[in-house]
């Protein structure tokens, strides 16, 4: 397991530029995904036997999108983030707040990175960041 990397709020603002793109494209092909392995499900409850030449293609198109997608988690791991959902483009970077580990928490469409979560609390956990807070990164 490597090192984790702990963020201020304002880094990890900072890297909002990239991350915003690679979720977004993230989110994209994962819709894409979920749409061609549902196809090819019908397409095989549908069949009888052998792959057919249109199963093997949208097989095919669901492996180079499982690899992008991959590709696009390996980048935001790169970053020092943690993809939460793959749905909603939901991304947690590790912090400190008051000498404690937390996760500050951002989804796409969002502005900025304004919440908060311990670590074992998850999403539906999150409170806003006071604007007074001091970060021990």
């Amino acid at each position: 397991m490597t090192d984790r990397k702990y963020f201020t709020i304002e880094q990890a603002n900072r890297t909002l530029p990239l991350v915003r793109r690679v979720v977004a494209d993230l989110v994209h092909e994962y819709t894409r995904w979920k749409e061609q392995v549902r196809t090819y499900e019908v397409l095989s409850a549908a069949g009888a036997g052998a792959e057919t030449a249109e199963q093997r293609a949208v097989r095919d198109e669901v492996e180079a999108l499982a690899q992008r997608i991959s590709g696009y988690v390996e980048e935001l791991t790169s970053v020092g983030c943690v993809l939460k959902g793959f749905d909603d483009g939901l991304v947690d970077f590790y912090g400190k707040r008051n000498g404690k580990d937390v996760f500050w928490c951002w989804r796409l469409g969002e502005e900025s990175v304004s919440h908060w979560h311990k670590l074992d609390a998850g999403y539906a956990g999150r409170r806003p960041v006071e604007t007074a807070v001091t970060d021990d990164a």
